[in-house]
């Protein structure tokens, strides 16, 4: 074929080419993708990433509710660690080997109402913290599923589910009002009432007036705390609280109902004890129905029946294994029948009072102390903190060749001396180590085993006062006295859990700010970036 008719058909070809048909330079250039190609690629991604976000956040949800069973995932940025439990109760919890059911008997808005209230009645300008009690009821289950046991809380409205309540009833025989705490173990109930739980904070009216500050006293983590302990305890300690004698008071109520109150309520009750108030004179006091007897500050001397009620019970039959708290009246000095009662146990009441000079606590006769005996007084959580009672009778041993075995548990620094108790200004010792609680013990044994009574004497009933005993951060004393009292009956060291005191901060949100900062963090932030997301995506798509 000649050249002529090659370019001939060269150009027909070009002319008449299909449409189908690409030269090499345009089938070298990227494909334009079509509208639907577009759309269904753009679109399966879009839907793609939702359910991935979506399945994500599922997830984390999943493993965030999961670890937050076994562990505290809020962390306490206040000054005053309001939020944390103590090490105290953090192992008292991690100890149990029972499952404790604590029960409110209100929602759990119902303790932002309750701030609100107290608030109107004290007419202060800040929130009262009682979202603590929640938060910190929420600990508590974390921490009691981390022994053998386990803590599960709940919030119920009485009015609309009646039969949760009535289950604990047929245990306790006290009213169940709502606002309560119900702390159960099997068929053992402590009811917090709701007069308790609005008192677990308290404001700190001293600071208030003096400074103008708004502070406030957290005793919840105590109270709830040995609720849990004493459910799980399967043998509770049974004591005798001797409040009557003939039907009068056994005590001076005007100088010491304080202090037999706190004795009592703050450190038996508190820490296991099953205490009944009972009249000394009408009353039985059988060995099978109680394990110890406290006589506190007794205004009256007692009778031999009194007496001889008393010795047998410690003697129990010859079994012994019965204890006795003894406190004498400050100013009660003749009481023939209870010396030579305490005379068979090798304790005698002096009629004197220890002072110090050099360790008192801003006067003479309020003195600070220390551990006698560290055996009979066992591990103290901080053992830097002092003993301290006002008034206090000093206690001397009388020698007998009787087999007793008597100790001198707390007693004074080398620097005390003694003073008449209707003379003050009158010394009657020279400077020496006094003792202020006495602890005497008798023993029989069968077979290898040995059996116990005792019998502890305190010198002062203000040395149970509750601004004393209460204050477990400054001093020393209930920690000591209790745990005297738990090596005498044989009881599990309990725990004395400090109060909190708390402090207001501007830093730390309210109730009601903390509900904004709430909404922001949880709804309204995750809502921009979702949109944000939505947006950046819709655009893509249309490109």
């Amino acid at each position: 074929m000649s050249k002529k008719e090659l370019d001939k058909n060269k150009s027909l070809t070009n002319s008449q080419a299909p449409e189908e048909l690409v030269t090499i330079e345009e089938a070298k250039e990227p494909k334009k993708e079509t509208g639907f190609r577009k759309k269904l690629k753009y679109g399966s991604m879009f839907y793609i990433v939702i359910i991935l976000v979506i399945a994500i956040v599922v997830v984390l949800n999943f493993m965030v509710g999961v670890i937050g069973k076994r562990s505290p995932m809020k962390i306490d940025l206040t000054p005053d660690d309001r939020y944390e439990l103590s090490e105290q109760s953090i192992e008292a919890v991690k100890n149990i080997n029972k499952d404790v059911d604590i029960t409110v008997t209100a929602k759990r808005d119902y303790f932002e109402a309750l701030a609100n209230y107290q608030e109107s009645q004290y007419g202060y300008a800040y929130d009262i913290p009682f979202e603590l009690i929640p938060e910190f009821l929420d600990k508590y289950a974390v921490y009691g599923g981390k022994g053998n046991g386990s803590i599960n809380v709940k919030y119920v409205d009485m009015d609309v589910d009646p039969d949760i309540i009535n289950k604990y009833k047929k245990y306790y025989n006290g009213d169940i009002e709502r606002g309560s705490i119900i702390v159960a173990a099997g068929e053992r109930v402590n009811v917090i009432g709701a007069s308790d739980v609005m008192g677990m904070i308290t404001p700190d009216m001293n600071t208030y007036q003096s400074t103008g500050e708004a502070k406030f006293i957290f005793s919840g983590e105590s109270t709830i705390t040995s609720a849990i302990t004493n459910v799980c305890d399967a043998h509770p300690v049974k004591a005798a609280f001797a409040a009557t004698m003939n039907g009068a008071s056994m005590y001076d109520a005007q100088s010491y109902g304080d202090a037999a109150n706190a004795f009592e309520s703050e450190l038996l009750e508190k820490n296991g004890y099953e205490c009944t108030n009972i009249d000394i004179s009408a009353d039985e006091i059988k060995p099978e129905d109680y394990d110890a007897v406290v006589i506190f500050a007794p205004s009256v001397d007692f009778t031999e029946d009194i007496i001889k009620k008393l010795s047998d019970f410690l003697y129990n039959g010859g079994k012994y294994d019965r204890s006795l708290v003894y406190i004498p009246d400050v100013s009660k000095t003749n009481l023939p029948n209870i010396e030579a009662f305490l005379a068979d146990w090798n304790i005698k009441v002096e009629n004197e009072i220890i002072c110090d000079d050099s360790y008192n606590i801003g006067y003479a006769n309020f003195i600070a102390l220390k551990v006698g005996d560290s055996e009979a007084v066992g591990t103290l959580p901080n053992d830097k903190l002092p003993i301290v009672s006002p008034n206090t009778r000093a206690l001397t041993e009388i020698s007998k060749n009787n087999g007793n075995t008597v100790k001198n548990v707390i007693v004074s620094y080398d620097e005390a001396y003694t003073v008449s108790v209707t003379n003050m200004q009158e010394k009657l010792s020279d400077n020496g180590e006094k003792t202020a609680a006495m602890l005497s013990q008798k023993q029989t044994s069968e077979g290898f085993s040995v059996y116990t009574s005792s019998v502890l004497v305190l010198g002062s009933p203000d040395m149970t006062d509750s601004r004393i005993i209460t204050m477990n951060t400054t001093y020393n004393n209930a920690n000591a006295i209790l745990n005297i009292i738990n090596t005498m009956v044989g009881k599990d060291n309990g725990v004395v859990i400090p109060d909190k005191g708390l402090q207001y901060s501007a830093i730390t949100p309210s109730t009601k700010q903390a509900k904004v900062i709430q909404i922001i963090v949880v709804w309204v932030i995750p809502f921009i970036i979702a949109a944000i997301g939505v947006i950046v995506l819709l655009r893509r798509r249309n490109k």
